[in-house]
């Protein structure tokens, strides 16, 4: 019953405080509703920012990841926290500066309306077909693994999995269609807190059973162990082979904290840039301290359970199950389910944005005031939301391995735009026909690279690692992009325009946090290597 209890009192003081919160944001203005009125502080980014990106993918999946690999899949993790200084000193400024609402509203500024809307779909499928309902599955999959849902109902396990993606995904719904951009942040915040607090209370508890009641005598247990386990760096052979530091990885990294709408957003919702790079930063610092929730577990687990689990992905959801005190349970159960909304409903909003902002009113209704926007926004969410809730059970069926798959597919839409960002942002003269062909080139050529060579024509084990395919890629379309820009270049130069939106004075520490973060990084992995 005590678990119930503290399940049901933590969600519902979240759903309390972040309606007091947004109360007085008006709601019926495209900035109130798709960027919580610009008021959002550092604070908040920071928060929002980090549950977005922390959710059961990562606590169920990089600990499965560590289960079988060890410490170099903190890579994911530590390198993210270089890609976010990198966002808060290039593209925030420039986000700001132009006053968008979305990163495809840039595109149409540098290079054409069309580029925007090829752009902006591109998103969208990335969300509906992919983000969303695996977002739905994981979580469902890993409240029912770790919370005995099936049991507790006394249902099949397909029954429970339809119950539990259904009841994230209304929850969720309500918070992204109904609430806006602030009331997903300010959950997000809350929720952070309880996650960092209940996610460092596992591997403090594995630590303390591993060392009969002694954290640090686990610790060094846990090292002496298994040393080979504790090294940063991965071989040509390792998912993560230390070449891709240099090509891919930090690609991925920075389209994912930089480019992606539902990360970006929260920046791009920060009532100054002085608030958004403090905010970035905070988020940064600590991205660095996600290897303990999200790596550490996964390593406990490997010597707890002797190594021997068929399926690396049920590690976490058992060392729950072994070392959490039941007392805990409840307000465990309550921080992961608000670590599946805040991606859920994160990947919502940022859907709702984009279509509202970027298709419902070229296509649909060119006189639409703001107020129709959002709704219009409003009801694209409540049916996008259906559909990834449809389609989320149905994952069970496919055959191992998905997710890793899907991670790889990402790339086909990921890079492609990251491309003609960049490229947009360090010229003034390529033209918007370079970024159409740039798009097109980058999809096609990436789908049949991993999709077609890969598998029927040199066979997985003889071909490059996707991360290096895929900054092969980015360097070729930049290539063809900056010749067609030679060849047939704007008639104008591109020069950015100041709308004074947003107060767009930098933090003045900005730079030496961002050198100091940089160097703490890289410290991390010489001590590791």
């Amino acid at each position: 019953m005590i678990q119930i209890i503290s399940f049901i009192g933590f969600t519902a003081l979240v759903a309390i405080i972040a309606y007091i919160a947004t109360r007085k944001t008006d709601e019926n203005s495209a900035d109130g509703y798709f960027l919580g009125g610009r008021s959002l502080t550092a604070v908040v980014i920071a928060g929002s920012l980090l549950l977005t990106n922390l959710s059961t993918e990562q606590l169920v999946g990089l600990n499965g990841a560590a289960y079988k690999e060890g410490l170099l899949v903190m890579t994911w993790e530590t390198l993210a926290a270089i890609a976010i200084v990198i966002t808060a000193l290039f593209l925030l400024p420039r986000y700001l500066k132009g006053g968008i609402t979305t990163v495809p509203q840039f595109l149409e500024k540098r290079y054409d309306a069309q580029t925007k809307r090829i752009t902006s779909i591109l998103f969208l499928a990335g969300y509906v077909i992919i983000f969303l309902p695996i977002v739905l599955y994981s979580g469902a999959l890993a409240l029912n693994g770790m919370f005995g849902i099936p049991e507790l109902l006394g249902v099949s396990e397909e029954t429970a999995l339809w119950i539990t993606v259904w009841g994230i995904g209304i929850v969720g719904s309500i918070y992204a269609i109904f609430g806006g951009l602030k009331a997903v942040a300010v959950s997000d915040l809350i929720n952070a807190v309880g996650l960092l607090i209940g996610g460092v209370l596992i591997p403090y508890f594995g630590l303390k059973l591993i060392g009969d009641g002694n954290m640090m005598t686990g610790l060094n247990t846990l090292m002496t162990s298994q040393p080979e386990r504790f090294n940063s760096i991965g071989s040509e052979s390792s998912s993560i082979p230390f070449s891709t530091f240099f090509t891919g990885m930090m690609l991925v990294q920075v389209f994912y904290w930089g480019t992606n709408q539902a990360i970006i957003q929260r920046a791009l919702g920060a009532v100054n840039l002085k608030e958004g790079q403090k905010g970035l930063m905070l988020a940064s610092f600590i991205k660095i301290l996600g290897p303990i929730i999200v790596v550490l577990p996964g390593m406990i687990a490997f010597y707890l359970f002797g190594g021997e689990l068929e399926n690396a992905d049920k590690a976490y959801p058992m060392l729950v199950n072994k070392v959490l005190p039941t007392y805990l349970i409840g307000f465990f159960a309550a921080v992961l389910f608000g670590a599946i909304l805040s991606s859920f409903n994160s990947g919502l909003n940022s859907s709702v944005t984009l279509f509202g902002v970027d298709l419902y009113r070229p296509f649909f209704n060119k006189e639409a005031s703001e107020e129709q926007v959002v709704k219009a926004g409003k009801k694209f969410g409540i049916g996008l939301a259906i559909f990834a809730m449809l389609i989320a059970p149905m994952i069970a069926k496919f055959p191992g391995g998905l997710f890793a798959y899907l991670q790889e597919a990402n790339g086909a839409y990921s890079i492609p735009i990251l491309t003609i960002i960049v490229v947009g942002y360090l010229t003034k003269y390529v033209p918007a026909k370079a970024a159409k062909i740039g798009l097109a080139s980058g999809v096609v050529l990436y789908i049949i690279s991993q999709f077609i060579l890969k598998p029927y024509v040199f066979g997985t084990d003889n071909y490059p690692h996707f991360l290096h395919v895929m900054f092969i890629l980015f360097v070729f379309n930049v290539i063809i992009m900056l010749l067609i820009g030679k060849v047939s270049p704007r008639e104008t130069p591109y020069i950015q325009e100041y709308t004074k939106e947003v107060d767009i004075t930098p933090w003045k520490y900005v730079k030496p946090v961002g050198i100091a973060i940089s160097i703490i990084v890289i410290s991390v992995y010489v001590y590791f290597s």
